[in-house]
C-alpha cells in the first residue's frame, strides 16, 4: 500500500482520483490548493504526488520546485488539461516524473500511479544500497581510495586521511598531481593496475608522510569493473601494520615479510638486514639453491626503499647469449648488427633512478663481466654500435645459485667484479635447514591456490607432513610450492592425502639421499649422481642440484660425461 496526494482544484478529479487509487488499496489524500498542499507535505511523508499545474493563485509547477527544494524523495506526476510543449517542457526540468492530461481514464491513471511508485521503489532500494555503502566505506579502518582509468580520485573513505594524508578534497583531481608529502610507494602499484589491468600487493613497505612518524603498510590494488564488467579503473586498500610489524619485530619473530613465509631464526636476520639495507644505495650479492626466494628478497629490498616510486627492471642472466645479454642490458642503435632495424632503450636505462635486479650472474661471459664491472665502478655504459656515453643512476642487486668463490678460484669469474658484487651478500638458506617453516609454507600455498582454483582444501593428513619433514627439497620452496599445485590440481576432497602428490615424489631424495644439493659448484660425481637419479633428464638433475640446466650441460662437456645410461 502506498501514500498517495492528490493536488487538484476541481473537487471531481479529486474524487475520481481518490476512488481509484483507493480501490487499488492506496491511501489517498486530497488538497484543492496549494497552501493546503502545502502543509499536508509538510506535515506527511508521501510515496507519489498527482498535481495540478493550474492552482488559482499558484501553480503545480511551483509546488514541485518547493517539493525539490524540500528535497522530498517521491515522483510528481503533472495533471494538465492544456497540454502544450512549453507546460510539459518546464514540469519535467523541474523534476516531474510524467504527465497525464485531461479527461483521465482509470486505464492511464493507474497504469502511470505504477509506473511511478516502481520507480519510487527503485529509487529507495538504490539509496538504501548508496547508504549502506557509503556506511561500510566510513567504517572501514584501512585506507580505501579509488580512481579511473585517467589515475583520477573517484572517492576517498574517512582512514586516508588518517594513514595517507589523503581527504576527500582530492576527489576529482589527478592521484600524481597531489601534494608530495609522502614517497608515494602506492604509485607503482596503481599505475601497474591501471597499466596490466590485473591485482597488485605490497607487503610489509615502509610509508613516510611528512610530520608523521614511518608507517609499515601493506598496499593492495585491483582492477576496477563498472556495472558491466568493463574496466573504468582501479581501487585501493591501504592497511596501516605499523603496531603489529614493531611487535613481531620486537618479538624477534615475524611470520610474513614482503611475500616471504618464515618464522625461521635465520629468515628472521635476513628480514631485519633487508631494511637495513632498503634506503643503503650499495650493491647486494643475494646467494642460494634454485627456489629459495632470491627474486622476492630482490623485490623487497627495491620495494622497502626509496627507489620503489621508479622501475624495479629484472634480467636472467643465463637465458640469453652473450650478444643478446648485452644489447637487453645496455641497448643498441639502429643498424648495430644484423637485425638492429631501430634503436632499443637497454635494461639499465629503464631501471635509471630505479633497481636493477641481475638474476643467475654467475653465467655471464668473461667479456660481460669485464662490461659490467665498468658500469659498476663507473655508472656509465656504451649501448652496442655507439661510442655515446650514457649515465645512469641504478641500484644493482644480483643473484646467483652458483658458489662464485669457487668460480674464481677456478678462474671463471673476475675476482675484481665479484668483490664488487658482493658488498653485501645475503646467503639465503635452503628449505631442508629452515624445515621448521615448512608446515608454516604449506598453510600459505593452501590459502593462495585455495584462491587460484576455488577450492575448500583445509589441510594435508598427517603421512603427508611427515613426508614434507622427511624430504630434502632439492627444489626447495620452488618444489613445495609445484608439488602443492599439482595436489590441488588432482584432489577431490578437502584433505590432501599422498595419493595427490606427484607419482615420484616418493621416489626423491629424502634425507639418506647420496644426492646433497648445495651451492658450491657441483663435480663430476655429483653431476653423474644426480643424472642417474633423475632417469638422465638434464633439467630434473638440474633441480636436484639446485642449479641452472645450462650448468648440467656446461659440466657434461667439462667432464665429458656420456649422457647415456651407465
Amino acid at each position: 500500500m502506498a501514500k498517495i496526494l492528490v493536488v487538484d482544484d476541481e473537487e471531481s478529479i479529486r474524487f475520481t482520483f481518490k476512488s481509484f487509487l483507493t480501490d487499488e488499496g492506496h491511501e489517498v489524500a486530497t488538497a484543492r490548493a496549494y497552501d493546503e498542499a502545502l502543509e499536508l507535505i509538510s506535515r506527511r511523508e508521501f510515496d507519489l504526488m498527482f498535481m495540478d499545474i493550474v492552482l488559482g493563485g499558484k501553480t503545480g509547477i511551483d509546488l514541485l520546485k518547493e517539493a525539490a527544494g524540500r528535497n522530498l524523495r517521491c515522483p510528481v506526476v503533472m495533471i494538465t488539461g492544456y497540454p502544450n510543449i512549453e507546460t510539459v517542457s518546464d514540469a519535467i526540468h523541474s523534476g516531474a516524473f510524467d504527465y497525464i492530461f485531461k479527461p483521465v481514464k482509470q486505464e492511464t491513471l493507474l497504469h502511470t500511479a505504477n509506473m511511478a511508485l516502481q520507480y519510487k521503489f527503485l529509487q529507495d532500494q538504490n539509496d538504501a544500497y548508496r547508504a549502506n555503502l557509503e556506511a561500510i566505506f566510513r567504517s572501514v579502518k584501512d585506507a580505501i581510495i579509488t580512481v579511473d582509468k585517467d589515475m583520477v580520485v573517484l572517492e576517498v573513505n574517512d582512514a586516508a586521511n588518517n594513514i595517507c594524508g589523503i581527504s576527500r578534497e582530492t576527489i576529482g583531481r589527478p592521484f600524481e598531481s597531489m601534494p608530495a608529502r609522502c614517497a608515494f610507494k602506492c604509485l607503482g602499484a596503481l599505475r601497474e593496475t591501471i597499466s596490466l589491468k590485473h591485482p597488485v600487493e605490497v607487503h610489509s613497505t615502509e610509508c613516510e608522510i611528512s610530520s608523521r612518524q614511518r608507517q609499515i603498510v601493506t598496499i593492495n590494488t585491483s582492477p576496477l569493473l563498472n556495472t558491466k564488467k568493463e574496466f573504468s579503473g582501479a581501487v585501493m586498500v591501504i592497511r596501516d601494520n605499523t603496531r603489529l610489524s614493531r611487535l613481531e619485530r620486537d618479538m624477534g619473530e615475524r611470520l610474513h615479510f614482503h611475500h616471504m613465509v618464515g618464522r625461521n631464526r635465520e629468515m628472521q636476520k635476513i628480514y631485519s638486514l633487508i631494511e637495513d639495507l632498503a634506503d643503503v644505495q650499495t650493491t647486494v650479492l643475494i646467494t642460494g639453491e634454485s627456489g629459495t626466494g632470491k627474486e622476492l628478497v630482490a623485490e623487497a629490498i627495491h620495494h622497502k626503499g626509496k627507489r620503489s616510486m621508479k622501475s624495479l627492471v629484472k634480467v636472467n642472466c643465463s637465458a640469453l647469449s652473450e650478444s643478446l645479454l648485452e644489447s637487453e642490458l645496455f641497448g643498441h642503435v639502429k643498424g648495430a648488427f644484423t637485425g638492429a632495424n631501430r634503436d632499443k632503450t637497454g635494461r639499465f636505462q629503464k631501471a635509471d633512478e630505479g633497481t636493477l635486479f641481475l638474476d643467475e650472474v654467475g653465467d655471464i661471459s668473461p667479456r660481460m663481466q669485464l662490461r659490467l664491472l665498468r658500469v659498476l665502478q663507473d655508472r656509465v655504459f656504451e649501448r652496442v654500435g655507439d661510442s655515446t656515453p650514457v649515465k645512469v643512476d641504478v641500484r644493482v642487486i644480483a643473484a646467483t645459485n652458483q658458489d662464485l668463490s669457487e668460480k674464481v678460484r677456478m678462474g671463471e669469474f673476475r675476482e675484481d667484479l665479484y668483490y664488487r658484487l658482493k658488498v653485501v651478500e645475503i646467503a639465503l638458506p635452503p628449505l631442508r635447514k629452515r624445515r621448521d617453516d615448512i608446515l608454516l609454507l604449506v598453510d600459505y600455498f593452501i590459502k593462495k591456490f585455495n584462491d587460484k582454483f576455488g577450492k575448500q582444501v583445509t589441510a594435508v593428513t598427517e603421512d603427508v607432513k611427515k613426508s614434507f619433514l622427511d624430504y630434502t627439497w632439492p627444489g626447495n620452496i620452488r618444489e613445495l610450492e609445484h608439488t602443492l599445485e599439482h595436489a590441488f590440481v588432482v584432489v577431490r576432497e578437502h584433505i590432501i592425502t599422498p595419493d595427490n602428490l606427484p607419482k615420484d615424489f616418493a621416489s626423491g631424495p629424502s634425507e639418506s639421499s647420496t644426492v646433497s644439493p648445495h651451492t658450491a659448484s657441483p663435480g663430476r660425481e655429483d653431476i653423474v649422481a644426480a643424472l642417474k637419479r633423475a632417469g638422465w633428464n638434464k633439467a630434473k638433475a638440474a633441480r636436484l642440484l639446485g642449479i641452472n640446466v645450462r650448468t648440467v650441460y656446461r659440466k657434461i662437456e667439462k667432464y665429458n660425461i656420456q649422457t647415456e645410461k651407465m
